[in-house]
């Protein structure tokens, strides 16, 4: 509990503070950003481990899985803010770790596996969990280059004197984000098939149908992209249909069960 919430608070601190620095020429300062980010992910993973591995097996309920994705993209996205522009995007993955923090601290819930008893069950579980991750810094990247955009179609001066990274810049991490995040997925599905027996029983069929969906969505955008030439508007509406649906694919029966229904 006392690692969870100081977890929470320098998460909220670091938000607030690059914030307040958005849009200042300088931008945030980049060490205070590491002290911060760095107090957070430390607790936050400290938190995770008393919460995930307990006596019986490990508890991947999915509060837990929330919340150790939102410790992925944490700390995936601090680490990127030394060699791409993603300052802006900051606040939004810190606030959402604190979020995911606070209701597995709220509403504590209980999903037990035994990995030691299915090893192969590691891979497909580790290879959603990176591509989830990734789709969804893509899809931040995303919400990145529509502001941006919109910015610049204003002609706000403000964006001239801001910390604000060229659109293009953001458009290319936003492309290979997607290809990375694809391919991970792909191989999530493919591991699925293979090392599980019940990816259309009735408990996961709805699971496996909608990550299929999503799947074909993402190819679909890439290769409109790279085919078809499709830009900013259209790839960003694609990619956010391709993110909720694998959301609701990942957690959507999951929530019902554990939270509504527990």
């Amino acid at each position: 509990m006392l690692t969870g919430i100081i977890a929470i608070f320098f998460y909220l601190g670091a938000a607030g503070y690059i914030t307040s620095r958005l849009h200042k020429q300088q931008g945030p300062n980049i060490k205070i950003i590491a002290v911060l980010a760095a107090i957070s992910l430390l607790t936050h993973l400290a938190t995770l481990s008393n919460e995930i591995f307990i006596a019986p097996g490990q508890n991947m309920s999915m509060l837990n899985v929330a919340s150790l994705l939102t410790w992925v993209i944490a700390i995936s996205m601090s680490l990127a803010s030394y060699t791409m522009s993603s300052a802006i995007l900051l606040p939004v993955v810190y606030s959402s770790a604190a979020l995911a923090l606070l209701a597995g601290l709220l509403i504590p819930t209980t999903h037990i596996v035994h990995f030691e008893l299915r090893p192969n069950l590691i891979i497909h579980i580790t290879l959603a969990l990176l591509a989830y991750g990734c789709l969804v810094i893509a899809l931040l990247y995303a919400l990145q280059t529509s502001y941006i955009n919109a910015r610049l179609k204003q002609k706000q001066a403000s964006l001239l004197h801001s910390s604000l990274p060229p659109l293009m810049q953001v458009e290319t991490i936003l492309f290979k984000l997607l290809a990375t995040g694809t391919l991970l997925l792909t191989l999530s599905l493919i591991s699925g098939f293979v090392f599980l027996d019940n990816m259309f029983d009735k408990e996961q069929a709805h699971k496996t149908v909608l990550s299929i969906v999503a799947w074909g969505i993402f190819c679909l955008t890439l290769f409109g992209h790279y085919r078809l030439g499709w830009r900013r508007k259209t790839l960003v509406s694609m990619t956010i249909a391709g993110t909720a649906i694998l959301t609701l694919a990942y957690f959507g029966s999951r929530f019902v069960k554990e939270v509504i229904l527990s």
